[in-house]
């Protein structure tokens, strides 16, 4: 029999992996949303309800999601949320209409859901001395956001002329944009399978037996809501930013790009360049949440996120200013935000289980809901106060209001100990 260490390692890396895939699921219109727009001719308000229908899908559920997983255990929920997610994502790549669309982004976008029952499912497994960096590594699957981006932005203009538009083996493999989608649906479904086989059995399952009134009696505290506004800041809107940016980038920095980079007057090699630059901001975003963890196991959540914050700050002053950045001060400005978002995130679901060692799934299903609707409600938000001010950087005006209110609230619970005493961790089987 494989020894714990080794079991809880093949719970992290499949998890992980299953989290990246579905979160490139989740967040795929932010660059396709651009060539279906153009393809369906659809409006800029009807682009932006299927990325927002997707993230919606991806966030409501949150809650009993991660109630699921530490009941169900991880590793069924999980497997279900991929298999489920990979019909849509199919359809997604024979959809002719903005309706079908939006049916079909309000399905697969349930892969949202899996940063749930990944952080519970993880959280189940590791000692309290180790949770910090397995959940950072583990919430370094956000790096999914950038997969589809990349792989546009890179070998786009390859896979949208290499296949002709008919698509392959009588359109059973779609060409063009439609491409992605249906690939995705095939790794879906192989990883719910490398899921399924993969993972150690019997699973950890928490709150297996509880009550749900005793499952959910930790969302009374405050401190639970406090960490929502954080997770908001740190996570909400980096799903929001990452939807946002390429089309920002060619909406204020098109003609600099095209310049820059000698590129022609078409809107798909702008775009391609857009994408990448985006990615800038999404790698620390995701990458940087395991050293968080790290961080946070060494030093204390506490004083990470006062760092996070700073810097947050700092950054979002500046570009909140019609300064009239050019596009490498402003993308190295959107980088030090990448950088604070990346380390907050687990900095703020590293105090769950400090605080709520038994109830992970509840809390960070809560926490994780409310975080992710900040990702549904802020671009919105962005549109039209962005054209109600006529300044696209209102956008970063509103991030940096939302990340000052957050640390006031942040301060206050700091320097008036109003933090809950942790909840006492009653011994519960590892494995039922």
């Amino acid at each position: 029999m494989a020894s714990e260490s080794a079991r809880r390692s093949r719970v992290l890396w499949l998890s992980t992996i299953a989290f990246t895939l579905m979160f490139a699921v989740w967040l795929m219109f932010g660059v396709l949303g651009v060539p279906i727009q153009k393809e369906l001719g659809l409006t800029d308000v009807q682009l932006g309800w299927l990325g927002a229908a997707a993230v919606l899908a991806g966030s409501l559920p949150r809650l009993a999601a991660g109630i699921a997983a530490d009941v169900y255990g991880g590793r069924k929920v999980m497997t279900a949320l991929m298999l489920v997610a990979a019909v849509p994502t199919y359809l997604v790549s024979h959809a002719t209409t903005y309706t079908e669309l939006l049916i079909c982004a309000l399905v697969f976008g349930l892969a949202g859901n899996s940063f749930t029952v990944g952080i519970a499912w993880c959280a189940a497994w590791f000692p309290k001395q180790q949770q910090g960096l397995a959940l950072g590594v583990f919430g370094a699957g956000n790096v999914g956001a950038s997969v589809t981006k990349l792989i546009f932005g890179l070998f786009g203009a390859v896979l949208l002329t290499s296949i002709p538009a008919s698509g392959l083996l009588g359109g059973a493999v779609p060409g063009g944009w439609r491409f992605y989608p249906a690939l995705y649906s095939v790794l879906l479904v192989v990883m719910a399978a490398a899921v399924w086989f993969g993972s150690p059995t019997p699973d950890h399952t928490p709150a297996k037996g509880r009550s749900y009134r005793s499952i959910l009696a930790p969302l009374k505290y405050a401190r639970v809501w406090e960490y929502s506004l954080q997770y908001v800041v740190v996570f909400g809107a980096y799903v929001a930013l990452s939807l946002a940016l390429p089309k920002y980038y060619v909406s204020v920095y098109g003609a600099e790009l095209r310049t820059a980079f000698g590129l022609d007057d078409g809107p798909t090699a702008t775009l391609r360049v857009a994408s990448l630059l985006t990615t800038l901001f999404i790698f620390p975003a995701s990458l940087l949440r395991p050293l968080g963890g790290w961080m946070s196991d060494k030093w204390g959540a506490a004083g990470v996120l006062w760092g996070v914050f700073a810097a947050m700050l700092a950054s979002g002053l500046v570009l909140s200013i019609p300064l009239g950045l050019g596009v490498w001060l402003f993308t190295a400005l959107v980088v030090v935000l990448g950088c604070g978002m990346g380390i907050g995130k687990a900095a703020v679901y590293k105090l769950i289980p400090d605080h709520f060692p038994r109830d992970v799934g509840a809390v960070g299903g809560l926490v994780g809901m409310l975080g992710a609707l900040g990702g549904f409600v802020l671009p919105p938000a962005w549109a039209y106060l962005n054209q109600w001010t006529g300044t696209p950087q209102t956008t970063f005006a509103v991030l940096t209001a939302l990340t000052a209110a957050s640390t006031g609230w942040f301060a206050l619970s700091q320097f008036k100990g109003r933090q809950p005493q942790p909840v006492p961790e009653v011994a519960v089987p590892a494995a039922s």
